[in-house]
């Protein structure tokens, strides 16, 4: 698996190579770095963590920067976390 394949893929719906729904499926099908930060333990961490870090790749966090540019609609956007929390949801049943 690439470590670009989100954008890649979202790149591909966006010039028409690939339907919204099969997207969201291939979404489903693939598994997702989780992208959590630690509950802070002091208000030091607390500060830091306000600070905006990258976007983890391979994470959602590529698809909420695809819709903060503008390059989803709102309605795509929540289709693809649909399908995100699908993915995610399975994968925590086959490991629980």
């Amino acid at each position: 698996m690439s470590t670009d394949e989100i954008g890649d893929l979202l790149a591909a719906f966006r010039a028409g190579q690939i339907e919204l729904d099969d997207l969201a499926e291939r979404f489903r099908q693939r598994e997702w770095v989780i992208a959590r930060r630690s509950a802070p333990t002091s208000y030091e961490e607390m500060a830091e963590q306000q600070d905006v870090e990258p976007d983890v790749q391979g994470s959602f966090d590529e698809v909420t920067a695809a819709y903060d540019r503008g390059e989803i609609t709102r309605e795509q956007y929540r289709t693809l976390a649909h399908a995100v929390a699908e993915a995610i949801n399975a994968e925590a049943r086959r490991d629980g």
